[in-house]
């Protein structure tokens, strides 16, 4: 049985991307917050978006430099990801609060987290408003990632060496499995095809006899009296 949601928190059905640490640098000063709307845009030129709210400090930061870092956490990170989320960098220096130790990125100002297992960095290519979001589109200038975490796409093979996943509120979670999907042969296609059509009329009929049964429990049981 699906169950409404309401339009504000759609956006958690398409969570569980890897999250994020967004570092930046201006005028001397570094900072650093957790960010999920991240998402890939373009092959060639290399970019990638972050939506970030004008409210955060790091929107300034990077409007300003015209440049960030994504650090990509693992699990040895989660208690971090959830704190930086709920201090706000134009009160505390959030380096000097958690004594998160860094190094010089190779093409940024901004400095990178030690302990991450894969880090972008980002050159400002331009600035899209989006609701109460602003979408800072990076044009990638440099990219690295433990060997032990990723070959072409994550191994998964540690779960210290997995990218964390945020779903929302302080919900985490780490990927399973690799799936390894192939293509049909010719001959495949069209039994496939048709093996398929005839599991979803199969699935539909159940679910529809379900239902029929339901109603008909309702109505002998008729309306429940009140204790």
């Amino acid at each position: 049985m699906r169950r409404p949601i309401p339009e504000s928190e759609a956006r958690r059905l398409l969570g569980g991307g890897p999250v994020t640490l967004v570092t930046t640098s201006w005028h001397g000063k570094s900072n650093v917050m957790p960010a999920a709307y991240v998402t890939p845009l373009s092959f060639e030129p290399p970019l990638i978006g972050v939506a970030i709210s004008p409210t955060r400090h790091s929107y300034d930061m990077i409007r300003y430099s015209e440049q960030f870092a994504l650090n990509i956490p693992g699990r040895r990170l989660l208690h971090h990801v959830q704190y930086l989320g709920s201090v706000s960098g134009s009160d505390v220096d959030k380096f000097e609060l958690t004594k998160l130790p860094t190094f010089k990125a190779q093409r940024v100002d901004a400095p990178l987290i030690e302990g991450c297992i894969a880090y972008i960095e980002c050159g400002l290519a331009d600035t899209l408003r989006t609701g109460d979001h602003v979408l800072f589109v990076g044009q990638v200038m440099a990219a690295s990632a433990n060997a032990e975490a990723f070959d072409e796409t994550w191994l998964l093979e540690d779960d210290d060496e997995k990218p964390l996943h945020y779903l929302g509120v302080n919900r985490y979670a780490l990927l399973g499995e690799i799936i390894e999907a192939r293509m049909p042969k010719p001959e495949e296609t069209e039994k496939s095809l048709e093996e398929a059509f005839e599991e979803e009329q199969a699935l539909a009929k159940e679910e529809e006899e379900k239902r029929r049964e339901m109603e008909q429990k309702r109505a002998r049981e008729g309306p429940q009296a009140e204790e």
